[in-house]
């Protein structure tokens, strides 16, 4: 064998071999923005449901009172 091909080797070699490191990378990445997308999502769901909660659910109360107070007086 030649030196050159020994270093076709090498090179050829070093190309093939995997990169495990990367993928476990990119899958912890991908777990981590998973969970903050989650986490973020419940938060704004429960705020959206304590807002109609106590600023909107009166108002509606309110209105639909007033409408059969209304109706009681015809």
């Amino acid at each position: 064998m030649s030196i050159a091909e020994d270093h076709d080797s090498v090179i050829t070699t070093v190309a093939i071999t995997p990169k495990p490191r990367r993928r476990r990378l990119l899958a912890m990445l991908l777990a981590i923005a998973t969970a903050q997308y989650t986490i973020v999502a419940f938060i704004v769901g429960v705020s959206v449901a304590c807002a109609l909660r106590y600023l909107v659910a009166p108002q509606i109360v309110t209105r639909f009172e007033a409408i059969a107070a209304a109706l009681k007086h015809y």
